[in-house]
C-alpha cells in the first residue's frame, strides 16, 4: 500500500510538471490576432467555394444559405471567444493554473477514495460507478449568446465601418434573430460599400420586405431591380421579383420570373418543387381559376 501511494504521488507531480507550463504560457495578443486573421481567411475561402458551387449548380440556394449561416456562426463564435481571452489578465491565468495544479492531486485522491481499490485498479465495477459525461455540443448556441456576439460584432464595426464582410455577417445575424429592421440597415451599409454586389441587393430587398410585413412594393422592388441589373440570373432576386409581381397581381410577370428561376435550380431540389408550386398557383390565378 505504501508503495502504491508513493508511485501515485510521483505520477501526480509529473502531471503537474507537464500541465503548469502550458497553463502559465499565455498566448500574446499578437498571436491571438494572427489566429483570428487566419480564421477570417479560411472563412473567406470557404465562402468563395460555396459561391462557386452555387453558380455551377452543385448546390441549391437553401443549402448555400445553410452553409453560409453555419460558417458565419462559427466565425462569430470564434471572434467572440478570442476577444474574451484577450481581455483576461495574467493574474487570473496564473490563479487558474495553480488552482488546476492543486486540484489534480486533491481530485485524484478524492476520486480514488470514492471509487478506487488498490487491489483492483482495473475493476469493471469501478468503471460502471463513474457516470458517462455527455460530450459538449459546440454547434449549439442560445439566442442570448448569439445576440451577445452580434452586439460585439456591431461594436467592432463602429471601429471599422468599411468592413463589407463584417457588415454582411452582421446583417445575416440580425436576419437569424429576426431583427429585420436592423438587418435592413446593415444591408444598406453593405450595398453602399459594394454597389455591384447582386447578392447584397437581393438580401437587402428581402430584409426590407420582412421589416415591412413581407411587402415587396417600393424600396424592396428597387433593390430587386438593382440586383437583376447586375446579375440577371441571381436566384434570390428572381424569386423575390416573382413574389413582387405576384403581390401586384401581375401573374404573367411572376410566372416569367419564376420560370427563369426554374432553369437555374438543381433537378429534384426542394426549392424547385416550391417554385413549381408557385408557378402553378400563379397560372390558376391568371386564368381566374383560383383565389389567393
Amino acid at each position: 500500500m505504501l508503495t502504491f501511494w508513493i508511485i501515485a504521488a510521483l505520477l501526480m507531480l509529473l502531471a503537474c510538471w507537464f500541465i503548469l507550463p502550458a497553463l502559465l504560457n499565455k498566448p500574446s495578443a499578437d498571436e491571438d490576432v494572427e489566429r483570428r486573421e487566419a480564421n477570417v481567411l479560411v472563412y473567406k475561402d470557404q465562402n468563395r467555394e460555396l459561391e462557386a458551387d452555387l453558380k455551377n449548380g452543385l448546390i441549391g440556394e437553401e443549402q448555400y444559405k445553410a452553409e453560409i449561416s453555419e460558417l458565419e456562426r462559427r466565425l462569430l463564435e470564434d471572434v467572440s471567444a478570442k476577444s474574451a481571452a484577450v481581455s483576461s489578465n495574467k493574474k487570473g491565468t496564473n490563479a487558474f493554473a495553480y488552482g488546476v495544479a492543486a486540484f489534480i492531486p486533491i481530485g485524484a485522491i478524492a476520486l480514488y477514495l470514492i471509487v478506487g481499490n488498490p487491489k483492483s485498479v482495473n475493476s469493471s465495477a469501478n468503471a460502471q460507478a463513474i457516470p458517462a459525461v455527455a460530450p459538449d455540443q459546440p454547434g449549439m448556441m442560445s439566442q442570448q449568446q448569439i445576440a451577445a456576439n452580434v452586439g460585439k460584432l456591431a461594436e467592432r464595426l463602429k471601429q471599422n465601418p468599411n468592413d463589407a464582410q463584417g457588415w454582411t455577417m452582421l446583417a445575416r445575424s440580425y436576419m437569424m434573430l429576426e431583427r429585420f429592421s436592423e438587418a435592413a440597415s446593415a444591408y444598406d451599409r453593405v450595398t453602399a460599400l459594394n454597389a455591384n454586389n447582386a447578392d447584397g441587393w437581393a438580401d437587402y430587398a428581402e430584409a426590407l420586405a420582412l421589416a415591412n410585413g413581407q411587402n415587396l412594393a417600393g424600396k424592396p422592388t428597387d433593390a430587386i431591380n438593382r440586383a437583376l441589373k447586375i446579375d440577371p440570373k441571381n436566384q434570390k432576386a428572381l424569386d423575390l421579383a416573382g413574389g413582387a409581381a405576384f403581390q401586384a397581381n401581375d401573374y404573367k410577370k411572376a410566372i416569367e420570373y419564376w420560370q427563369k428561376l426554374l432553369t437555374l435550380l438543381p433537378a429534384g431540389s426542394d426549392e424547385l418543387q416550391t417554385i413549381t408550386g408557385q408557378i402553378t398557383k400563379a397560372k390558376e390565378l391568371a386564368a381566374g381559376k383560383g383565389s389567393r
